[in-house]
């Protein structure tokens, strides 16, 4: 399969149209082969990561975040150097996923909704209508449960989908939900979007004080689960998209989130 029908496959899902205007979604590293056997799919372009794909045999790498959010000369001996020199060296092909796959509902970003079997679900954070007439895109979503779960049955729902308690909360915890609002990675800044749209939860990452105390004052409970979980959730079920649509054996490899959790250093 090429390089270019891979591409036009994960595009499907991700549409460069609905990247945000300061994203660098798209291909990273080019190469000069065009055919691939092994397509590789993991979160970060780390060393890690990179080397393990390219030591399986992959010469396709789809990853979520980007490889440099800012262009730089490979300068210095660190591991933006390393991944480059491998990449290169093997002939891989880099392609980045980011908010282009953030941002369309229709694809891997509403996972954890599709778990918890949300009804109705809708954008938190429309995007503008894009010029090609393509959308609608937007950021997080809102959705209803097929019915009202106390919170010990929510909780335990939640858990087998993500496989791990959220790292910290804020608010006052409901004793049963039925209006979910999610934002996989950094979604503080939809914390009043998610509470006017009448939530009774608010699930995403990177929570800091002045958010808590947001989302205090606007009633909302919020569960903090990281930045890595959700985002790893959606590209394990990206890669298992892909491995359905693709003609080439697609591989998921897993990524270690850098925050120690409870128990395990």
């Amino acid at each position: 399969m090429d390089v270019s029908e891979i591409i036009a496959v994960i595009e499907k899902y991700a549409p460069p149209a609905a990247a945000a205007p300061w994203d660098v979604s798209g291909v990273q590293v080019a190469s000069f082969k065009e055919r691939v056997t092994l397509a590789a799919v993991t979160l970060e372009p780390g060393l890690e990561h990179i080397g393990a794909a390219a030591e399986a045999g992959a010469d396709f790498i789809l990853t979520h975040h980007p490889l440099s959010m800012q262009p730089r000369f490979p300068d210095r001996r660190d591991s933006y150097l390393a991944v480059l020199s491998l990449l290169l060296t093997r002939g891989i092909t880099l392609y980045s996923a980011h908010t282009s796959l953030d941002a369309d509902p229709a694809g891997p970003v509403r996972s954890l909704a599709r778990d918890l079997d949300l009804q109705d679900v809708e954008i938190l954070d429309p995007a503008e209508k894009k010029a090609d007439g393509q959308g609608p895109f937007g950021f997080g979503y809102v959705g209803n449960l097929p019915r009202k779960m106390p919170w010990a049955d929510f909780s335990g729902a939640l858990f087998a989908a993500l496989g791990r308690a959220p790292a910290q909360t804020c608010g006052k915890r409901p004793n049963a939900v039925s209006r979910i609002a999610c934002c996989p990675g950094s979604g503080a800044s939809l914390t009043a979007r998610a509470a006017h749209a009448g939530a009774d939860l608010f699930i995403t990452g990177d929570f800091k004080y002045h958010s808590a105390l947001e989302a205090a004052d606007l009633g909302l409970y919020v569960l903090d689960v990281g930045h890595f979980i959700l985002e790893e959730h959606m590209m394990r079920n990206f890669a298992a998209l892909l491995a359905r649509e693709l003609r080439v054996p697609v591989r998921f490899f897993p990524g270690r989130d850098p925050f120690a959790q409870p128990g395990t250093d």
